[in-house]
């Protein structure tokens, strides 16, 4: 109560924090009166003198309203378009780095010009990150007219560059992208062998657009580039078989809410009958049982044409938030091979995990980041807690006056459907224009035809029509037009009313059915009543849609048998729309926690993935290599003198023949100490010197056949060749450790911290690994010819190129484990051939010992 008197008399933080921005902005016009009389060329020679004063410790916040006051004038003369003052608030919201958000129709592309302009000017690279491709080319291109008025270079990451052109757009001054591509290119820069080949130069400041959809509905997925795992893929074409003999609720039950599918102990009778095992949870049948339970949620759970299409012969996911296809990406875990053995198409072979990260820890890495988008205010808690950014809501430039009217409910779909088709056809001929928005392809291509039997013609725009996404959605604001759209989040293009439609009432928004979450529909109503434009929504619901069936109509249902409420009688009342917001921040809620869950089980991984990027950088930085392996021999000689030269044993009683072993085998140094010589030890630290001795002079001996400079690149080579070898086994090995590891809540273990400290251990194991190997190599390996180290340079480097060319995208859904997709390996060495490391060893006794 206290707080929301003290809210009116002072006003909320939001309202005080933009009354400080307007103060900024006066500052700002008044500089407009003096910077328009300049002239086009010393208008472009204030980034020269910018950069000056910020080469001499001028601060960014200090330039900010003179530079605001530049781009403003350098769009008026580029673009024929003047920022208003509220988008100048986003703008310093974003400089700030905060999340701006602001209505649909407001601006945000213009808005986020001067913040990305000032940021420029510190020569460190602005990353401006868009939803798609599309975006991406469209905005580097149009607000790219204003950076290169002002003498800044502009470069667009899209799907299909080479490294070459990757370095060219990240080393511009603005750089323009997906959320996928800078992502992955972070990825493969850490695959490669030369910092000369690295794409990426760091990262300083990004702009997300569309901040909701990038960091909180894509959050759950996180960016993989994977290997092929040598795995048949007939067993899920035989288990799919048997998976029409499997009923609901007698074989198999299905939790909605969780979207878990479980069999029933008849189920799993069934099953074992049906595969000819005794018992489906035996150990030796643990890999039919996942093939079960993942072609069980594949009949139970996905449904086609909602959750994925099939096109080309191809199962491709359809984004939940944004209705468009995810090409590329794969449910994990053997989940999609179990959909394309459902949809009868071929089946992928699985994969193994070379490189992951979650867009969380990626966006993390930027010293600065902002984000903008029309839908940030109902999730500024997950924004706060996770990425540590504020939310500021931005005052419309033109007062709203869309007219929102209350959910209508009716008892089943189909009633509801006829009632939708009523409404459309009543407003198409009154001309104003309708846009329907739709939670799948299904149901938005059920309206089309019952629109089409009503005669009544209609654009539809769903992840089957995508190719004409922007052409569709600037012409549903024309006279008459009908626009059926499958979710509208971040479709980027505004809807401009056409001639005579502002009489009518502007654009009319139908939802067809309540998003799990409430940003989605606030996406969708808000593409109504732009910059003041009237317009106006209404949402149409009916107990059998999934978010009442689920989160309990029970109540609502019997109410209406009671009154005996007809069919097509809606039930219109502000307490049905307050628990349907309730359902909603009830999934809202859940899907926080999935996403918070996934990115604790990631930190660990991300700690680990730090460790290991910053010694491979290191290494290609050119950092003292031979220092660290001679650091490292002398571990392992300290190691096996604390394991062989126990203080409790007398010298004579050491296990001399075991000792011997271990040195063969680590150094590959046989020792052939006489007796006198091992009497002469009598402490460990005796033992430690004189092996350590050995070794150094074993290695010079090593260092002299192949000389010295040769040995510099070899210890290079070797250590990055283990380090990158090792550590995909051990992402497999995390992958596994993830999978079971909430087995241990039943024995009452918190699965979290097992996972913490089993993944401590096993990264322990793989550093203690990389150290043997790297040394073990290194006093093996010889060098045959002069020009054999160059050949096997460039051998490694093309292999590397090689297998991130094919890696495929793939991506974790729900948090589950890596998706796998097929990538076909090339120049592979066989089991018998000489290693091309040089050894003159067979494959399988030295490289291919370690694959």
């Amino acid at each position: 109560m206290l707080g929301k008197a003290l809210a009116k008399v002072f006003g909320s933080k939001n309202d005080r924090m933009i009354r400080q921005y307007r103060q900024i902005v006066a500052r700002i016009n008044g500089l407009e009166e003096g910077v328009s009389g300049l002239d086009d060329a010393r208008l472009a020679a204030k980034t020269v003198e910018f950069r000056e004063r910020i080469a001499q410790g001028e601060s960014l916040d200090a330039l900010l309203p003179e530079a605001f006051a530049v781009v403003r004038e350098a769009a008026r003369r580029t673009l024929g378009e003047r920022h208003y003052d509220v988008q100048l608030i986003g703008g310093i919201v974003l400089h700030e780095g905060k999340i701006a958000e602001m209505k649909t129709g407001e601006g945000k592309t213009l808005t986020s010009t001067a913040p990305i302009y000032l940021n420029a000017l510190a020569g460190k690279g602005v990353h401006v990150v868009t939803v798609n491709d599309y975006l991406a080319k469209r905005d580097v291109e149009w607000m790219g007219q204003i950076y290169r008025f002002l003498g800044l270079n502009t470069g667009c990451i899209v799907h299909g560059l080479d490294d070459r052109e990757r370095r060219e757009a990240y080393a511009a001054d603005v750089t323009y992208g997906t959320n996928n591509e800078f992502g992955f290119d972070y990825l493969r820069d850490n695959m490669k062998f030369s910092l000369a080949d690295y794409c990426q130069r760091g990262f300083s400041y990004a702009i997300v657009d569309e901040v909701d959809s990038i960091l909180i509905d894509e959050a759950r997925t996180p960016l993989i580039i994977s290997g092929p795992a040598e795995m048949s893929t007939d067993l899920y074409a035989k288990v799919d078989a048997i998976m029409p003999r499997f009923r609901k609720e007698e074989h198999y039950t299905v939790d909605e809410k969780a979207r878990q599918a479980m069999f029933t102990d008849e189920g799993v009778e069934l099953a074992e009958r049906l595969l000819e095992v005794d018992n489906l949870y035996d150990t030796a049948n643990m890999m039919l049982l996942h093939h079960m339970e993942q072609a069980l949620k594949a009949h139970a759970l996905f449904k086609r044409d909602v959750d994925y299409i099939v096109r080309d012969g191809k199962v491709i996911i359809v984004d939940e938030f944004t209705g468009r296809t995810m090409e590329g990406r794969r449910y994990s875990d053997g989940l999609h091979q179990a959909l394309e053995a459902k949809e009868r198409v071929r089946i992928e072979q699985e994969n193994q995990t070379l490189a992951s990260i979650t867009f969380q820890n990626y966006f993390r890495m930027y010293d600065k980041l902002a984000g903008m988008t029309g839908t940030a205010d109902t999730e500024a808690a997950e924004f706060k807690q996770i990425y540590g950014l504020d939310v500021v809501v931005i005052p419309t430039h033109e007062k709203m006056s869309r007219q929102d009217y209350a959910d209508v409910i009716y008892k089943n779909q189909e009633a509801k459907y006829r009632n939708i088709v009523r409404e459309i056809k009543a407003r198409h001929e009154s001309g104003q224009p309708i846009l329907v928005g739709t939670v799948s392809i299904d149901v938005s291509e059920k309206i089309s035809g019952m629109l089409s039997k009503e005669g009544i013609p209609h654009d539809v725009l769903n992840a089957k029509q995508h190719e004409r996404e922007a052409e569709i959605v600037a012409g549903a604001g024309q006279k008459g037009r009908v626009t059926i759209a499958t979710n509208m989040a971040g479709r980027g293009t505004d809807i401009k009313l056409g001639e005579g439609v502002r009489e009518l009432g502007g654009l009319h928004i139908l939802g067809t059915s309540r998003h799990e979450s409430r940003r989605i529909d606030n996406q969708l109503r808000g593409r109504s009543g732009r910059q003041g434009d009237p317009g106006s929504s209404r949402f149409y619901l009916s107990l059998e849609d999934d978010l009442l069936r689920i989160f309990g109509s029970n109540r609502l249902t019997f109410l209406m048998d009671k009154l005996g409420m007809d069919e097509d009688e809606p039930i219109e009342h502000s307490m049905v729309t307050k628990a349907i917001e309730n359902a909603q921040r009830k999934v809202e809620g859940h899907n926080f926690d999935i996403r918070k869950h996934l990115l604790e089980y990631d930190d660990v991984m991300n700690k680990q993935r730090e460790v290991i990027y910053s010694q491979r950088r290191a290494i290609l930085e050119g950092t003292d290599v031979h220092a660290l392996v001679a650091d490292i021999m002398q571990e392992l000689v300290a190691e096996i003198a604390a394991e062989f030269a126990q203080s409790s044993v007398p010298a004579e009683e050491w296990d001399w023949q075991g000792l011997d072993e271990r040195l063969l085998q680590q150094f590959n140094l046989k020792l052939g100490w006489n007796d006198e010589e091992k009497q002469g030890l009598r402490k460990k630290a005796d033992l430690q010197a004189k092996v350590q001795e050995a070794v150094d002079a074993a290695y010079a001996g090593r260092e002299q056949a192949n000389g010295p400079e040769q040995m510099r690149q070899l210890e290079r080579m070797v250590l990055l060749q283990i380090l990158d070898t090792l550590w995909k086994e051990h992402l497999l090995q995390m992958d596994r450790l993830k999978e079971g590891i909430g087995l241990r809540g039943y024995g009452q273990k918190n699965p979290l911290l097992e996972y913490k400290k089993e993944g401590y251990n096993l990264f322990a194991k793989l550093m203690q690994a990389i150290n043997q190997h790297t040394v073990s190599n290194l006093m093996r390996i010889q060098i045959v010819r002069e020009d054999e180290l160059a050949r096997m340079e460039e051998e490694q480097r093309i292999q590397r190129e090689r297998q991130m060319a094919q890696a495929k995208r793939v991506e974790r859904q729900d948090g589950e484990a890596p998706a796998p997709q097929p990538v076909q390996r090339e120049g592979k060495v066989g089991r018998n051939a000489l290693c091309p490391c040089g050894s003159g060893k067979k494959y399988k006794k030295c490289c291919g010992r370690f694959s």
